[in-house]
């Protein structure tokens, strides 16, 4: 394998894969990226970055890379990275079935010497599946005719450039020579890394990311008791962590996104009974109608215009997936307004399930119910002029407290 015309070949170059594409490019690693996404690859091979990430727009224009959906390239790879992602199903299941069409797609151009990496998150014993998966399809035996790792990302979306570089990288590996070829690989752009065997390399990912979403749900059960009271959570929270060792209290919001929403039930479809992660799954998922329910104490919204501000899954980026503005406005629409408009600073003109993306005035205009969904930062600078552009008496829900008011629910 030491004569390819590659060094690897990163499958699913989108928001996982891409960034790490580009960076191992500008270390010279001779990188090619396999998609089925036929838009994506001609963005790509014309050095246009397709989505928002800090610093990508300048690299992609400087590094030697291009895309193809061509999974024959792969019999000119040492390395191939697997980043296409496992959902969540409906019902607390995890679904293979991305993984399984990949390594369908794989089978054929597998070669004696090649090293499979994934590096999406996955559900515990993901990475036994594949291994057995490919030893039963190529009867291939790991160790000596292929290699295999588990190199999770950890990066925080906007922020891939400088993590990329930062943060350690975890690998895990069941065999000694596949750890080493995920070491020779890595340090080549990692600063660290840590090795592990692959199921506590699983729930090393796991683990970061659920320890969040329970944090955060904390935050949002704290909201929900503060209005049950008639108290301001945020004056709580600020006085709460105010000068005090063990104030670590996070503020609330809608907690949502690809990892945050949906990685508790790889673990939790496991357990038969409910627990932690299952309760927080569910206060989490309770703040649309929250605050819906809020607005409703305080004003009638049939027949009434309610304005959106914001429709991404979390603050300034262009990624909508498993957002829950979408959920916050299903349960809007029960209430019968006479119209709703929403305003997505990072978004074009169409959002999906057809909604549409209206100008921040067009939004605003003879609005009576305001609904701050997401803080981007456009509406944290720009409070001031949408305070100006509101008629009096109009209902505002801010979660985020982007008013600095301390408030989640006031009127102009």
């Amino acid at each position: 394998m030491n004569k390819m015309k590659y060094d690897c070949a990163v499958i699913g170059i989108g928001r996982v894969g891409l960034p790490l594409s580009i960076s191992m490019a500008s270390k010279g690693i001779k990188v090619i990226g396999l998609d089925i996404n036929e838009s994506v690859i001609e963005s790509v091979n014309n050095k246009i970055f397709p989505f928002k990430e800090a610093g990508y727009d300048d690299l992609i224009k400087k590094v030697d890379f291009t895309a193809t959906s061509d999974y024959s390239i792969l019999e000119k790879v040492e390395h191939i990275i697997i980043t296409v992602g496992t959902p969540l199903m409906g019902h607390i299941e995890t679904d293979l079935s991305y993984i399984i069409s990949v390594l369908k797609r794989i089978m054929p151009h597998m070669n004696k010497g090649h090293h499979i990496i994934l590096r999406s998150t996955i559900a515990p014993n993901t990475s036994v599946f594949v291994k057995d998966f490919i030893e039963q399809n190529k009867g291939y035996v790991l160790g000596e005719d292929f290699y295999m790792s588990f190199c999770p990302e950890r990066m925080a979306e906007g922020k891939s450039l400088v993590e990329l570089e930062t943060l350690p990288q975890i690998i895990g590996t069941i065999d000694s020579n596949s750890k080493e070829k995920a070491e020779v690989f890595f340090s080549k752009f990692v600063p660290e890394i840590l090795h592990s065997d692959f199921i506590s390399a699983e729930l090393v990912k796991l683990f970061n990311n659920i320890s969040r979403y329970v944090h955060f749900a904390t935050a949002n059960q704290f909201a929900i008791i503060a209005e049950q009271y008639g108290a301001d959570v945020h004056e709580i929270i600020d006085m709460s962590n105010y000068k005090y060792p063990r104030g670590v209290i996070p503020k609330p919001g809608l907690t949502a996104g690809t990892c945050l929403r949906k990685d508790f039930g790889m673990i939790n479809e496991n357990i038969p009974f409910t627990d932690l992660l299952l309760s927080a799954w569910k206060v989490n998922e309770f703040m649309p109608k929250f605050l819906i329910d809020g607005i409703k104490k305080r004003c009638i919204i049939k027949g009434k215009k309610v304005c959106v501000l914001g429709y991404t899954f979390k603050q300034d980026v262009d990624d909508a997936r498993d957002s829950l503005v979408p959920k916050l406005l299903r349960y809007l629409y029960r209430e019968n307004p006479r119209e709703i408009s929403i305003h997505e600073p990072n978004l074009g003109p169409k959002l999906e399930n057809e909604y549409i993306n209206s100008s921040l005035h067009d939004s605003l205009h003879d609005a009576d119910i305001v609904i701050f969904a997401i803080n981007h930062t456009e509406f944290k600078t720009g409070y001031n002029n949408i305070l100006n552009k509101l008629n009096n008496n109009v209902i505002i829900a801010d979660l985020w407290n982007i008013s600095d008011r301390g408030q989640i629910f006031y009127t102009k």
